[in-house]
């Protein structure tokens, strides 16, 4: 361990389809997998099972308000202190949480990757080093196009509406801002390897 007390906290922030995932996953590679906790934003979303299932399909995903703050940072300082916790799974498809949690077991590196993962300052407070990773807009879109018809089940014409009206203009107005907190900016997205070598060997010289 290094000089600091407690685990060696990272935020991994960008844009929806950066690459925030490729980063995270060579965090596990350099110090490995059981080293790491992982906090995935996404699974923080609120529960909208007591709302209709029309009315969740208009839920802005894409703004602060979406996100259950308070839990999130619950789990972040339980693993701080060293205690395991029951990560919640977002279920895409029914627009909810799941019924099953996933036990997340404290580590020698804690990772909270997601778009707004350097927008809440108590949440920055905590963190060790702060990263910011940055990509072409359409690269983003082409990749966040992929996933959510491949893996969410979603249409191409839903993901494209949802993208002109919620996702590009959240991004600019909360998800760009947050990259001035940044200690480091790996731009080109998870491609960049000469930045993801450099992020790597910063962190073996640190945990």
């Amino acid at each position: 361990m290094s000089a600091h007390s407690g685990p060696f906290v990272i935020g991994v922030a960008g844009g929806s389809g950066s690459g925030k995932t490729t980063v995270t996953r060579r965090v596990m590679e350099t110090v490995g997998e059981s080293g790491v906790a992982v906090l995935n934003q996404d699974n923080y979303y609120r529960d909208q099972s007591d709302i209709p299932f029309e009315a969740r399909l208009h839920t802005n995903y894409d703004h602060p308000a979406a996100f259950d703050w308070a839990l999130l940072r619950g789990h972040v300082d339980a693993l701080i202190a060293g205690a395991p916790i029951d990560m919640p799974e977002y279920d895409f498809t029914q627009h909810t949480r799941a019924a099953h949690t996933t036990r997340v077991r404290p580590g020698a590196v804690v990772v909270l990757e997601g778009f707004f993962a350097l927008y809440d300052e108590e949440l920055r407070s905590r963190m060790h080093l702060k990263v910011f990773v940055d990509a072409d807009a359409d690269v983003r879109f082409i990749r966040r196009l992929l996933r959510d018809t491949q893996e969410r089940g979603r249409s191409a014409e839903s993901v494209i509406a949802q993208y002109l009206e919620f996702v590009r203009p959240m991004h600019l107005s909360f998800v760009e801002p947050t990259k001035r907190y940044a200690d480091v900016i790996i731009p080109h997205g998870g491609m960049n390897e000469p930045a993801l070598d450099m992020l790597a060997a910063r962190i073996r010289a640190t945990v």
